[in-house]
């Protein structure tokens, strides 16, 4: 008897010493969306600023890929997206038995919660959608509350676990903006959608559900730890702000609905606050990729939403992958820190097992860096950190990769969205980009030529990630 109580009284101090975890990706939001990262950007955003201030601030943070699903891939399974076929159109492409930051965290006690746009692929194997595979809940998670896709990609429903909440049996039609390029504004394509769908709502609705599992969370007696991955739908297309946040910026409709992002996720972090969580939780906020918002729409309205750097969303310009990070673990990350390291979002898995003193195994995680003593100053092993940094774009998956300050394109053009996405070569010119980002972070000055042995180094390291497409 005596030794069950000791055995109880160990777990239940060795539950209570873990961290809870609270990751907020949201949907196509730029380097200089947020005041924090661009002091001469138009939009209001005070609680992230609010956020930065008491946690890390990366300046030198990316997503693996310039676009929504390998980012989300790789963010959760911690292996670069290059590793997979992504054919999400076509069912799940997390691999069965695939470790996840949530599958992880659940073998070492946690409760595990997704909310918001999965868009990892699903097999629908009911036509009255009350039999969904491979969503959250089969790779770790205990709970979900998602949408399967982009705001903007039908059908339109929400799903719990292995069941829609209602099938999309309605219709809804194309829509678009008068002003805007066909996939900016209040933009999505028609298709089917659930009857209690409704465009406006489900960003205040998916940060009700977080709220919701934040306030259960702090009500329970057991002490468990829990992760909530509460990936937000904006501000992806379509731009929908609210009528009291309409004019709030001065970047139109965009900056106006990044304004509301912001707004929901300072409820999410005040419900945080209420439920008395935050002095025991990390809190990691970012972007999946870069925003929509072209150089005319910077010239027009005075905003630039990549913070100067070029490019944007499918790019492999900066711009496509340079992200707002913060980070907030009290009394463990310096409140107010800024930090110029190269980390990746690829990097939260290793992160966060050694949080938890998980030993990864071989074949797990194979991509994902242990930024832990980059968080908490407690740098060893410099050579330990990341070194280099792989980075895909839209245009048939072209990729760049980076060592050091040195950037390697091995195409001529974005590789994304911005056109032209790939240029031919000249008999005379480069067939590459090469830049410096110690000296040229805008991306200005391409080297390619100058630098044939960099060149060559660069791309024997990209060589040793073969681009998986079946």
């Amino acid at each position: 008897m005596l030794m069950s109580i000791v055995v109880l009284m160990t777990a239940e101090v060795s539950a209570a010493d873990k961290p809870n975890v609270v990751i907020i990706l949201v949907d196509d939001l730029g380097y200089g969306d947020l005041h924090c990262y661009n002091p001469d950007g138009k939009v209001p955003t005070p609680h992230l600023d609010k956020l930065a201030a008491q946690g890390m601030r990366f300046t030198d943070a990316h997503s693996p890929a310039s676009w929504c699903t390998p980012t989300r891939y790789s963010l959760l399974t911690g292996r670069y997206p290059t590793r997979n076929a992504l054919k999400w159109r076509d069912g799940p492409i997390i691999e069965p038995g695939r470790l996840t930051i949530a599958s992880m965290l659940r073998q070492h006690g946690y409760t595990t919660a997704a909310i918001g746009k999965w868009h990892l692929g699903v097999d629908v194997r009911a036509e009255d959608y009350t039999d969904i595979r491979g969503g959250p809940v089969d790779h770790g998670f205990d709970l979900s509350f998602n949408i399967p896709a982009s705001l903007d990609i039908p059908p339109y429903y929400y799903f719990s676990g292995h069941r829609a909440v209602q099938p999309p049996s309605g219709h809804i039609d194309d829509n678009n903006s008068e002003g805007w390029t066909k996939i900016q504004g209040a933009f999505w394509r028609g298709g089917p959608i659930a009857p209690n769908f409704k465009m406006t709502e489900v960003l205040p609705t998916l940060t009700d559900h977080a709220i919701d599992y934040l306030t259960e969370r702090g009500a329970d007696a057991s002490g468990k730890p829990f992760m909530l991955y509460l990936a937000l739908t904006a501000p992806h297309t379509p731009w929908l702000p609210p009528d009291d946040f309409r004019g709030r910026s001065g970047a139109s409709m965009y900056g106006d609905f990044v304004s509301y992002v912001d707004a929901n996720v300072g409820r999410v972090l005040i419900a945080l606050d209420k439920a008395g969580l935050a002095d025991n939780t990390i809190v990691v906020f970012t972007s999946d990729n870069g925003p929509v918002w072209y150089p005319d729409d910077v010239k027009r309205l005075g905003h630039d939403a990549t913070g100067g750097f070029r490019g944007m969303k499918g790019d492999l310009w900066e711009g496509g992958h340079r992200m707002p990070f913060l980070v907030r673990w009290p009394g463990k990350v310096q409140a107010g820190a800024v930090n110029d390291r190269l980390i990746c979002q690829v990097d939260l898995l290793a992160t966060l097992a050694a949080v938890v003193d998980h030993t990864l195994k071989p074949g797990d995680a194979e991509d994902s860096v242990n930024m832990l003593p980059a968080l908490t100053g407690h740098i060893t092993d410099e050579s330990a950190l990341r070194q280099t940094l792989l980075s895909e774009g839209t245009f048939r998956r072209t990729r760049a990769i980076r060592k050091g300050s040195w950037k390697l394109i091995p195409i001529l053009g974005s590789g994304g969205f911005t056109r032209p996405a790939r240029i031919k070569p000249k008999s005379s010119g480069p067939a590459g980009q090469l830049y410096n980002l110690a000296v040229d972070p805008h991306e200005t000055n391409n080297v390619y030529a100058d630098h044939p042995d960099i060149v060559a180094e660069l791309s024997k390291l990209l060589d040793q990630y073969p681009l998986v497409t079946e």
